[in-house]
């Protein structure tokens, strides 16, 4: 395992799309952390429900003068790069803006960081791997088979150009919930649909290693403290298909599956393709970082219990 990387100042963190579900567990995280400061960015305004504890300043990543311009003021000695966009087809269907959002903005972004001496940890995807083969470690082969895998496997080569004081997470298939239920994910997609009894068809040909957005939360913030460069795969370690996550979902809300039905990818008709088998081996995380992801179960039950607080109206 790495040492940890002692600092006797505040180690500021910026952190980029911080109103999203990523972006959100990384503030609930790191406002706990000693000696951290938390400069929380994203587009518009603040939707952390979290209120204390960090600053929020709102940034559009495709507006260089912008970024040049946060960097300057707040001079971060870490950014973690949790903005993109990510809807698949979207990306598909709207090349341009994706290009923009998840290269052009990177590339500001690695401009900023190599200006001011910041420390870059920019999170990718499995999706810039063809999905032939899975799960995979850090040196597999990026292959991507569709325009939203080009334009963050693209990213990944800007980010690297930096030659020192780059990261690169790596994750899969991300779940999980926010107090204000912005976001949304296959986890509580299976769970209203199920709830609701509607008739719903989930592949079963599709492999993946869901993840935990707390632990992705947490892989960010191992990689972060320690300055660690290079690429880490930050995912949760079991191999799953979306049908058989499905049933998993409906076991932990005790809700019937019986409105569900199996499916192969050919049956779907979606403006993207999808990489059938991905997954990631997380050895090397846990090994040099101490990274240790929930089990699928216990990550389940942990969002089930975060939803019923919401019931309550209680924030967490």
């Amino acid at each position: 395992m790495l040492g940890f990387m002692p600092f006797d100042k505040t180690m500021k963190i910026l952190i980029t799309g911080a109103n999203g579900l990523l972006g959100q567990k990384l503030v609930a995280l790191l406002v706990q952390q000693p000696n951290v400061q938390v400069i929380a960015t994203g587009k518009g305004s603040n939707r952390i429900p979290l209120k204390e504890g960090y600053s929020y300043h709102a940034l559009d990543i495709t507006d260089n003068v912008s970024v040049q311009h946060v960097f300057d003021s707040m001079q971060p000695d870490v950014l973690i790069h949790a903005a993109a966009m990510t809807n698949v087809d979207a990306c598909e269907l709207q090349q341009e803006a994706c290009w923009l959002q998840n290269v052009e903005a990177t590339r500001f972004l690695v401009s900023a960081c190599k200006r001011v001496g910041t420390h870059m940890v920019h999170v990718s995807t499995d999706f810039i791997f063809d999905g032939t083969e899975g799960p995979l470690t850090e040196e597999a082969i990026p292959n991507p088979v569709n325009y939203y895998g080009e334009s963050k496997w693209e990213a990944e080569k800007i980010v690297q150009t930096m030659g020192t004081n780059w990261s690169i997470a790596r994750t899969v298939l991300v779940y999980g919930v926010v107090s204000d239920m912005s976001r949304t994910n296959i986890v509580l997609w299976a769970k209203d649909n199920l709830e609701q009894g509607k008739a719903i068809k989930v592949v079963d040909d599709q492999w993946r290693t869901p993840t935990l957005a707390e632990d992705l939360a947490m892989g960010c913030w191992l990689i972060a403290k320690h300055k660690a460069e290079g690429i880490y795969n930050i995912s949760g370690e079991e191999m799953i298909s979306p049908y058989d996550l499905a049933q998993k979902v409906g076991t932990v809300w005790g809700i019937s599956t019986s409105s569900m039905q199996r499916a192969d990818s050919s049956t779907f008709t979606q403006p993207a393709k999808r990489p059938p088998k991905t997954g990631f081996i997380i050895t090397k995380a846990k090994e040099k970082l101490g990274f240790s992801p929930h089990s699928l179960q216990k990550g389940l039950e942990l969002v089930k219990k975060q939803l019923d607080l919401v019931k309550e109206g209680v924030q967490f």
